[in-house]
């Protein structure tokens, strides 16, 4: 959630982000109001509340019809106090409601506006002359089915649309790339882990995510659990209400779990393949730092995405996503998007987020303030940061990238140590 006293204290930056969402700047005085409320409201009851012990005193002391009085008056003064209590509840309950709902403040440097707002960073890579080199190339579907990697009438016979088998040298290529992408991330100080996918509603809620609205979300509602879209969540919650030590730099994990999203908004969109799917697996770096840590953490997490990619061979793109479609908890997203040459398009493999100390806010996580002597002097909120290292949909632009024209593919030169060496995949017979 947001810093209140930092809402306070510089409203106008957070009408500034709104306005750059392109959500209700008044949800800004709204928020305020609604704490001043809450405050009043808070010390009407703490006056009382302290009246009342110090009646209790007066009352003890009393004798006889003095005493029989008085008695009369705290029965009166008790229900006051018991009402200006529950205005004070009422008050948090209200102010509490729009604080959650209210989305993390955006870097002033993001670009303003909404999905089609982005600001394109760079280009890496020129995407391949299929023309020039005399073929009309294919789309990953119809190489998966003639590589004998991809079963998608299967896996609707099994599950329903938009599920499907990665199978054959398809299952092997997606373990190639998560194990090629762990390598990485142990490089580099990762701890491996594998996250649950069901959550409780507090975590996902504490992440960012609208449990009670958001139509992307499958929810068990027997055992009122919830299906991760990613693994961020129930890494956001491994330290929920813990204080951590992060002194000797930031905390960083490299979450391994299959993905589940309804893909509710996106009917009709990326219907054939795999690009859009309801169960899918990733990789997803997930870094607990301190606050003043957090932008080059982020830097840092696009710079080993962008690796991943050009040691894949890949053209892409990076974009500064626009403060409108960012989610509530970013404050700042990268995406990579990898040319697609049967869609003539980039289509984003990899997403980076800064989420600075909002998500820890929700999920109070905190580490431990230290004076000028190094001695603890109280704690803080930390920043949480996310980013995709590698993901099924990878196998859409590898498979069309790298595609020869009698259908076979190309495995990239730094994959092959992860499938046995092996330096092409062949179309079955």
């Amino acid at each position: 959630m947001i810093d209140l006293k930092d809402l306070a204290e510089n409203p106008d930056a957070y009408r500034a982000s709104q306005e750059a969402r392109g959500a209700e700047v008044s949800l800004v005085d709204s928020v305020l109001e609604a704490d001043r409320a809450y405050r009043a409201a808070l010390t009407s009851f703490e006056q009382l509340r302290s009246e009342q012990k110090a009646f209790g005193k007066q009352v003890a002391a009393a004798k006889g019809e003095e005493k029989q009085a008085l008695l009369a008056q705290v029965k009166e003064l008790a229900a006051n106090v018991k009402a200006t209590e529950a205005a004070a509840g009422e008050a948090k309950a209200t102010r509490d409601e729009l604080v959650r709902i209210f989305p993390n403040l955006v870097e002033a440097d993001a670009p303003a506006g909404g999905e089609d707002d982005f600001v394109v960073l760079k280009h890496v890579g020129t995407p391949r002359d299929f023309a020039a080199e005399g073929f009309e190339p294919k789309d990953h579907l119809e190489l998966g089915e003639l590589l004998g990697a991809i079963d998608m009438e299967r896996g609707a016979k099994v599950s329903g649309s938009r599920f499907y088998f990665l199978k054959g040298v398809g299952a092997r290529l997606e373990m190639a790339l998560i194990q090629m992408g762990m390598d990485l991330a142990l490089k580099n100080g990762f701890t491996p882990i594998i996250t649950p996918t069901l959550v409780r509603p507090e975590t996902m809620q504490g992440t960012g995510f609208d449990v009670a609205h958001d139509a992307e979300i499958y929810r068990l509602e027997r055992d009122d659990l919830y299906l991760v879209g990613t693994s961020e969540v129930a890494l956001a919650g491994y330290h929920a209400d813990e204080i951590i030590d992060l002194e000797k730099g930031p905390e960083k994990f490299a979450g391994y779990s299959s993905c589940y999203r309804r893909e509710a908004g996106s009917a009709g969109k990326d219907t054939r393949g795999i690009i859009r799917v309801h169960q899918f697996n990733k990789l997803e770096m997930f870094v607990y730092a301190k606050p003043e840590d957090a932008q080059r953490v982020h830097q840092e997490l696009l710079g080993w995405e962008e690796q991943m990619l050009q040691s894949l061979g890949l053209a892409y793109r990076v974009i500064d996503t626009a403060a409108g479609d960012l989610g509530m908890s970013a404050a700042r997203k990268f995406d990579c998007e990898a040319w697609v040459p049967t869609q003539d398009a980039f289509r984003e493999l990899t997403s980076t987020s800064n989420c600075t100390t909002f998500q820890a806010r929700r999920l109070n996580i905190r580490e431990r303030v230290l004076d000028a002597e190094g001695k603890p002097s109280g704690t803080r909120s930390v920043a949480t940061l996310n980013g995709t290292l590698a993901t099924t949909r990878w196998i859409v632009a590898i498979l069309e990238t790298h595609q020869n024209a009698d259908g076979s593919v190309t495995i990239p030169e730094a994959l092959r140590p992860y499938l046995g060496g092996q330096e092409r995949f062949e179309p079955i017979a």
